[in-house]
Parts: C-alpha cells; sequence; structure tokens
C-alpha cells in the first residue's frame, strides 16, 4: 500500500501525475487529490478512476496553502481515511509575468505565501508523521526559475529559489529518520502556469508565453517525474531545449547565462 498526497491536483502537472499514478493499477496506490477547485479535483478522480484506478483509493481533500491553519486537521483527515502517507508532493504554486517596477508588493507577498510558506507549513503538518513511522518521502515542484533568474518573474524566482534552498536543507535535517527529500525542476512545460500567472497588479496575466505553448508535454513531464521519484533522486530537472540547459551552464558559465537571460525579451 502507497498513500501518495499531491497538492495543485487540479490541473497541469499535478493532475497528470495523478493520471500517471492511476494507470499503475498492479501497484494499487492511493491517493489524495488537493487544490482549492473542488470541481476539478472531482473531475480529476472521475478521469483516474476510468483510468484503472479505484473509487475507493482516491480521497478528493479540498485545500487552499494559504490556510495553513487548517493543514494539521487535513493531515488528520488522509490518516483517517488511509492510515498512512507515504509521499507528500507539493505542487501548489502560481507564477508571474510583471516587471519588478510595475510589481506591487502584495504581489511579492502573495507569491511568497503561495510558492514558499504553504508549502512548507503542509510539509511541517505531515513530517511527524512520517518521522514517527521512520519513512517517507516528501517532494515539492521548484523551477529552472529556482536556479536561473529571469525577466517578467522577479518574485516567482524568489519563491522557487527559497523553495530550493529549504528543501535542501531539509533533506540534510531528515535523512537520519529514513525520510526522503526530492526537488523537481521543470523547464518549459505545456500547462496554464502563464494563464495563471498574477500581473503586477494581481490580476490574472491570462496569456500563454510561446515558450510554455511550446514545452514539453505535460503527461511525458509527469511519467520522468515519477519514475525519477520511484528511484529516490534528489534533484529532478526536466524538460526540452535550453530551458534545462540553463541550470547546467549557469553552474560552469553563469556569464554566459546572465548574459543570454538579459537579452530576452
Amino acid at each position: 500500500m502507497s498513500v501518495i498526497w499531491i497538492t495543485g491536483a487540479s490541473s497541469g502537472i499535478g493532475e497528470a501525475l495523478a493520471k500517471y499514478y492511476a494507470r499503475q493499477t498492479s501497484h494499487s496506490p492511493y491517493l489524495v487529490l488537493s487544490a482549492r477547485r473542488e470541481a476539478e479535483l472531482n473531475r480529476v478522480k472521475d478521469e483516474c478512476i476510468k483510468l484503472g484506478l479505484k473509487a475507493e483509493h482516491i480521497l478528493v481533500l479540498p485545500l487552499d496553502v494559504l490556510d495553513t491553519e487548517s493543514m494539521p486537521s487535513k493531515v488528520d483527515v488522509v490518516l483517517a481515511a488511509f492510515g498512512q502517507i507515504d509521499m507528500l508532493i507539493n505542487n501548489a504554486g502560481i507564477s508571474q509575468r510583471s516587471l519588478c517596477l510595475d510589481t506591487d508588493l502584495d504581489v511579492y507577498k502573495k507569491l511568497l505565501d503561495v510558492d514558499v510558506l504553504g508549502q512548507i507549513a503542509l510539509t511541517k503538518a505531515v513530517l511527524p508523521h512520517m518521522v514517527e513511522r521512520k519513512s517517507g518521502h516528501i517532494a515539492v515542484t521548484s523551477s529552472v526559475a529556482g536556479k536561473v533568474g529571469v525577466k517578467w518573474r522577479t518574485g516567482y524566482c524568489a519563491a522557487k529559489h527559497a523553495v530550493m534552498g529549504f528543501f535542501d536543507a531539509l533533506r540534510a535535517e531528515v535523512t537520519q529518520y529514513g525520510i526522503q527529500v526530492s526537488t523537481i525542476t521543470p523547464g518549459f512545460i505545456k500547462t496554464d502556469v502563464s494563464k495563471n500567472a498574477v500581473s503586477g497588479n494581481g490580476e490574472a496575466f491570462g496569456q500563454d508565453d510561446d515558450d510554455i505553448k511550446n514545452g514539453m508535454d505535460v503527461d511525458n513531464c509527469a511519467s520522468i517525474i515519477a519514475r525519477q521519484l520511484a528511484k529516490g533522486k534528489k534533484e529532478i530537472v526536466v524538460g526540452e531545449g535550453l530551458s534545462v540547459l540553463a541550470v547546467t551552464l549557469k553552474r560552469f558559465f553563469p556569464e554566459l547565462v546572465f548574459k543570454m537571460v538579459a537579452k530576452r525579451p
């Protein structure tokens, strides 16, 4: 029995991961699907059932990562339903499309609250259970933007850099308990991340980036992530082309990367 809790499960990479695990009928995983939109979670649940997962193996658990006070009780719901949490995939988050000069401070606060503190809060709520069992796997979806700073995403890059730092440090702390920690670092993936991004005044950006439209297929992305998680890989870089190459380039040729990103529109 393996219980996998996925946040941000109503769309994008989270939905694709849920469907990937639903296809693994020989392993009969148990899924907890969380996001704010309950109707969309139920749609994803129905898709997972069509793919072969039993309905009783799926728990739809609406969750707003800004509501950190509710998280201990959400953990209790999962444990009451399935008895354990084997893997937590912190995948909820929002992106940004605005220049620093045009971005309200409240927008920066929201990005940090959703993309950083929300992930930390849920992890802290789940962690005591995993420590007690001396077993578990915590993953978080960061981004290439957590490694490379790019235009129009100052707040998003700040949040994703913070996520990488926190979960790398957490890994060092919890390995003694037999707990694994993986950071997921996607490049450009075909999702609605750009449409759902916040603009400088906090409103939805509402447009697709060309980079996102031409990115990796989200189901292919989810398959790579899930297989790498199963191998216990600590840092999972996934994507195609320059977006993922930039991670390696920055390590060895940082000045080159700084020039490249400055020239991007």
